[in-house]
């Protein structure tokens, strides 16, 4: 599949306004609200949808920074694995193969934000300095220029990933199928190590049931993920119910459990 000079800047705009939606909490650097874009501009909306759904649950352990350490940036995935996905899936690359792909561009990335954010802390002394001055245009340029910042990085990132997609795939196309074989079975794998990743850290005592809970609506019932989230809901909502009979606030349940993350 070629990508079109108008998809590239479909899919720049789109990762530019993901990145800097970021900034403003509205959670759009997300692999499955990018990867969905993505496949929506490239008219494959199921695999960017599953492309986001294995991104999800990759990242949900390595979103997470363990001690000092900076995770890889879900740009990878969310952009480039997605691009990678639907370009390459005539040669035989599905999403497991292109998650683990996609992994060297999340880590490339990361570096490439934590310089963006590097550069944007000069701006905190320029705003300072207007405010001081009473100069109020300076300092809404410098306070909203972050911002602009990450769009226009977010857009170079999503046009070169989506204009090079050519030269990826005959970079891709080199790679023997023993090898990617093996990147596919390691990129189904990352989804259950990032759930694992997670739940080593929020695991406690007290939640050991629901886990085994879950894992048997799964492996010996054979409920769908809609049913397990059905069944989640109701016995959250017993919990929440039963909470609130034996006099505790539901204040004092939601500290009870935050000390285990």
């Amino acid at each position: 599949m070629t990508i079109s000079m108008f998809q590239c800047v479909l899919i720049g705009l789109w990762t530019g306004l993901c990145l800097a939606g970021m900034l403003l909490g509205i959670y759009t650097n997300r692999c499955l609200i990018m990867a969905t874009g993505v496949g929506l501009i490239l008219g494959d909306l199921p695999t960017g949808l599953a492309m986001g759904a294995v991104g999800e649950l990759a990242f949900m352990g390595f979103g997470v920074s363990q001690g000092g350490s900076v995770p890889p940036n879900p740009m990878g995935p969310g952009i480039v694995g997605t691009i990678i996905a639907i370009t390459m899936k005539d040669a035989g690359i599905d999403v497991g193969s292109a998650l683990a792909l996609s992994f060297p561009f999340a880590v490339a990335f990361q570096f490439i934000i934590t310089a963006t954010y590097t550069f944007a802390t000069t701006l905190t002394s320029v705003a300072y300095k207007a405010l001081d001055k009473k100069d109020f245009r300076t300092f809404r340029m410098a306070a909203n220029l972050t911002v602009i910042i990450f769009a226009v990085v977010g857009f170079i990132i999503g046009f070169a990933g989506a204009f090079s997609s050519d030269g990826l795939q005959k970079v891709i196309s080199l790679i023997p199928g023993w090898l990617s074989t093996g990147l596919g079975m390691a990129g189904k794998m990352l989804p259950a190590i990032g759930f694992a990743m997670i739940l080593n850290v929020m695991a406690k005592r007290e939640l050991i049931p629901f886990v085994l809970l879950g894992y048997i609506c799964i492996a010996y019932l054979n409920l769908p993920v809609m049913g397990v989230a059905v069944l989640g809901t109701a016995v959250a909502l017993m919990v929440f119910f039963n909470a609130g009979k034996k006099g505790e606030s539901v204040e004092e349940v939601e500290v009870e459990f935050e000390d285990g993350i």
